[in-house]
């Protein structure tokens, strides 16, 4: 293995090479032409530049030109700053002057979104469809290839990525243009991808999934590299049959969306053969494979990469596997005092017996591995490895046999009846419900003390919500923890995600049982789901004024 390939030294390499690079609708460059846009990218932006390492933010859609200006930052030292263009005014406005943008490039149809916003150090902003950015790139057609000489350091940053920011504000992860290049390389022991596949590439390129497990394996073997400017369930097929691709990656809740359409006799008519990505739930990934005949190899990984799981032949169903590096110490810690947890106890139905002791934070002992840091916020960064561990903010708990189990991130405790538990094996369970096509599971304040089990459900657009068949349904699964039965059920036709469709529970929590959508509640544990109504929301809100837990109501919870 190559452990001084950067982005630019891969570019280079694909000086003179016909195969086909960048696929986008009716565009297409082969990877000759890829290097070549990248090094006129390169040029034209060195002519716009005021600083030497200058921070670069992309507005754009998943496009060649994304593409192409990640490949000028490459050979120039810059740093490329993905913007979430789901974020919106003071956030977004955050996300810039946070990473000290210089250079802000979009499009038209985005460069509102940053109208009469503070951007801080921004003193350049280019319209890629404008007729001013098409003659700047004009001028510098004939730029010379770069010479090895002049390329970065290994260890200059290439990307600003930002996590997804379900559970606080992003933070921007440090990407070097080694480590870009290399994570292509070992992805790609993972996934098989070679040459001779066609990757689809349906996740957004400001995030991590998209670039580190699809992109750069497609560069690293020059493989074709297919892009849609959004993620569209609709259109997944049709995409993949369209362009024969082979190979796709996938984070959150994309498997169960592409799931949500309806089925066909053709669904098994396409080319694919493998997919990569993380967190779609055990009985999705059965349901894909199934239906679409092609194997999904799921991992838990992150932008980070400090810890990195993935399943083998032997995992049981709904671990995650083990450890990629075996030299790895991952370990699952009670985060308070450090110690080790115990390893989980199950019942004879995959019950877990003991969360309480087994559930603790997935740590890396070994430390931050391939971990660059946070762009300024050194705190973030401080906590992540404090201890000499990496602290990965996810629950997890391990089974005898060491196989690690996925339950959700460090906000999704809940405590019922003096009892802790997680919500990602709940919400497992709740995915095997007839028409459910997401669920999220969450704590909401009980009226005199600790929490009460909130979920969610987003149902596919046929079904409609039983509450007498979800009720017999919970008592037919027999790995449902005795405190699980959730005393709220919220129906919805869209759960909040963030732009890498990761399931965004802040809103939720936040407006609890204050809500438009249909909620059903129990009055008692034991009793059947009935509507919520007015005068019922009125009277649990007395309830929580009268054990003088008001300060825990919901925001904007008057009624």
């Amino acid at each position: 293995m190559d452990t001084t390939a950067t982005i630019a030294s891969q570019l280079r390499a694909r000086i003179g090479d016909d195969h086909l690079g960048y696929v986008l609708d009716e565009q297409r460059y082969s990877w000759d032409e890829v290097a070549r846009q990248s090094v006129i990218r390169a040029s034209a932006l060195e002519s716009v530049l005021e600083s030497k390492v200058p921070h670069i933010g992309v507005l754009l859609e998943n496009t060649p030109e994304y593409l192409f200006l990640a490949g000028g930052a490459a050979f120039i030292g810059a740093t490329i700053v993905g913007i979430n263009p789901t974020r919106r005014g003071a956030e977004l406005a955050r996300d810039i002057r946070h990473t000290d943008c210089q250079i802000i490039i979009t499009d038209s149809s985005q460069h509102a979104l940053l109208e009469n916003l503070d951007l801080g150090n921004v003193h350049t902003t280019l319209i890629v469809d404008s007729p001013d950015y098409i003659s700047l790139i004009a001028r510098h057609e004939n730029a010379p290839m770069r010479d090895v000489s002049q390329d970065p350091n290994p260890s200059t940053p290439l990307f600003l990525l930002f996590t997804s920011g379900s559970t606080s504000a992003p933070k921007a992860v440090v990407c070097s243009t080694s480590r870009m290049a290399m994570s292509g390389i070992r992805a790609s022991e993972i996934t098989g991808v070679t040459r001779d596949d066609v990757c689809y590439s349906p996740m957004p390129l400001f995030h991590g999934n998209a670039l580190m497990a699809n992109w750069s394996a497609a560069l690293a073997h020059g493989a074709t590299f297919v892009m849609r400017r959004k993620f569209s369930a609709t259109n997944f097929l049709d995409d993949v049959r369209k362009h024969d691709c082979t190979f796709f990656t996938y984070v959150g809740r994309t498997i169960a969306y592409i799931l949500g359409q309806p089925e066909t006799t053709h669904d098994k008519q396409h080319k694919l053969r493998h997919a990569f990505g993380t967190e779609a739930s055990a009985l999705d990934r059965q349901l894909f494979e199934q239906r679409f005949g092609c194997h999904l190899i799921e991992g838990y990984g992150s932008s980070e990469s400090a810890i990195v799981i993935n399943l083998t032949p032997d995992s049981p169903p709904g671990s995650l596997g083990r450890p990629r590096n075996p030299a790895d110490d991952i370990a699952v810690v009670d985060p308070e005092t450090g110690t080790e947890c115990v390893a989980a106890r199950f019942t004879e139905h995959g019950a877990i017996i003991n969360p309480t002791q087994a559930i603790g934070e997935l740590v890396n002992r070994n430390g931050g591995g391939v971990f660059e840091g946070y762009y300024n916020n050194a705190p973030a960064t401080d906590a992540r490895l404090r201890r000499g561990w990496y602290w990965s903010g996810d629950l997890a708990y391990r089974d005898a046999d060491g196989f690690f189990y996925f339950a959700g991130r460090d906000a999704d405790w809940l405590r019922v009846d003096s009892e802790n538990f997680a919500t990602a094996p709940l919400e497992e369970i709740l995915r095997r419900f007839a028409g459910v096509v997401m669920v999220a599971a969450y704590p909401v304040p009980d009226p005199r003390t600790g929490d009460q089990v909130m979920v969610t459900l987003e149902m596919a657009p046929d079904s409609i919500f039983d509450p007498v068949a979800f009720d017999v349904f919970l008592l037919s699964q027999r790995d449902l923890g005795t405190k699980w039965a959730p005393r709220f059920v919220r129906v919805t036709n869209a759960i909040p995600l963030t732009a890498n469709n990761k399931v965004n529970k802040n809103p939720l929590r936040s407006e609890a049982w204050i809500t438009s959508d249909q909620v059903w509640w129990r009055a008692a544990k034991d009793t059947a789901l009935e509507p919520l109504t007015l005068d019922l929301t009125k009277a649990l809100h007395q309830e929580f004024h009268q054990n003088q837990r008001s300060a825990f109501l919901p925001a904007g919870a008057s009624v």
